[in-house]
């Protein structure tokens, strides 16, 4: 079972976050901020995973800590499910078209962190939401899932698209990486470890 549930209490946020890499899209989201619980709805069902997060966070103040946050306890969460990551594809891409909107992604669960994001839309907004957060949660999962992230809009002028261009190539690539490869005998690294 490639599970985890992991507990996040601070003063800024309380967040309750269960995974389950082999799931089906299943799960509830809520975080408080409407267009983050559509984005992690996207990424669970796209990456085929079971994904149910509760956060509260002082979006009174903004929404950066909940965003950033719930982005650390999920990369905690593949981290932990995805143990030794034995047997593992550990590469996945994918480039996803959004209307007029077209994003990129190319993940590599080998134990580096590292994200690279390049968007022309960073800061612009999405309701109240600044597309900004999406790096820094990207950043938080890079940092705790032991990935290497590169995200890429490639073109596009609407904030909302580009948004889930970027979460469903994610979520895709992360689908292809974590499935197991019945041709990988062991780790999939010539170190012998990740």
């Amino acid at each position: 079972m490639r599970t985890a549930e992991i507990t996040r209490n601070t003063r800024e946020t309380k967040i309750t976050l269960s995974l389950d890499l082999d799931g089906s899209g299943e799960g509830t989201i809520d975080t408080g901020i409407g267009f983050f619980d559509h984005m992690l709805e996207l990424l669970k069902k796209h990456a085929a995973i079971d994904l149910t997060v509760k956060a509260e966070g002082d979006i009174n103040v903004d929404y950066h800590h909940t965003v950033e946050d719930t982005g650390l306890v999920l990369g905690q969460a593949i981290d932990k499910a995805l143990g030794e990551r034995r047997g593992i594809t550990r590469y996945g891409f994918a480039s996803i078209p959004m209307d007029e909107a077209l994003c990129e992604t190319s993940l590599d669960l080998g134990g580096r962190p590292f994200l690279v994001m390049q968007s022309a839309m960073k800061h612009c907004f999405v309701k109240d939401f600044e597309v900004k957060l999406v790096e820094e949660f990207f950043r938080a999962v890079s940092v705790e899932a032991r990935a290497n992230i590169h995200l890429r809009q490639i073109y596009g002028d609407e904030a909302h698209h580009v948004c889930e261009g970027l979460f469903k190539s994610f979520a895709r690539a992360l689908r292809q990486a974590k499935r197991i490869d019945p041709d990988e005998k062991g780790i999939p690294s010539s170190k012998g470890v990740l």
